[in-house]
């Protein structure tokens, strides 16, 4: 028993995916949806990702979905995964190392980043549970932030660019 409970809790598994244009300013973005989401936020979009659904992804499974689409988008970004953050790292260090062309993004809905994340491994980090009452990236009140990894290892503030004027 706690070898299935060890595994469907640190793995990655991804769901789906899509090519979209509004999860990061400027970039064509291929996101990858994960599930066993442990944050569970009260008005949820996606809450199936809540449950034990997908296939393992590991640098196996990414490097076939990046040639598959390659040349289609600019950057990668891990939409979740906060089951298993030491797996996010790693593969978006993967990417650094092996796809110098394609920019890497993680979307967290923890209210803090963690301590398994190497920024130099990012371009942009989102952070921030999803609370209705302050609404998502779009509303001038949202308690979620979208961080862009300046090449100092900075973090600079890129929310405003969601937020109608």
């Amino acid at each position: 028993m706690f070898a299935i409970y060890y595994k469907n809790i640190y793995m990655l598994k991804y769901y789906n995916y899509d090519i979209v244009f509004q999860e990061i300013p400027d970039e064509v973005t291929l996101a990858v949806n994960f599930s066993l989401c442990p944050n569970r936020c009260e008005g949820c979009h996606s809450p199936w990702l809540w449950q034990d659904r997908g296939e393992e992804f590991d640098e196996q499974s990414l490097t076939n979905l990046i040639n598959t689409y390659e040349g289609d988008f600019t950057c990668l970004a891990f939409m979740g995964g906060d089951n298993d953050t030491k797996a996010v790292n790693r593969l978006a260090k993967f990417i650094k190392e092996n796809f110098k062309d394609i920019k890497t993004a993680w979307y967290s809905g923890k209210d803090e980043l963690s301590d398994n994340i190497e920024l130099e491994n990012f371009d942009y980090i989102k952070i921030g549970s999803y609370k209705k009452e302050f609404g998502g990236l779009k509303e001038k009140t949202t308690n979620q932030i979208l961080w862009k990894i300046n090449s100092d290892l900075s973090k600079e503030n890129i929310t405003y660019r969601f937020q109608k004027r």
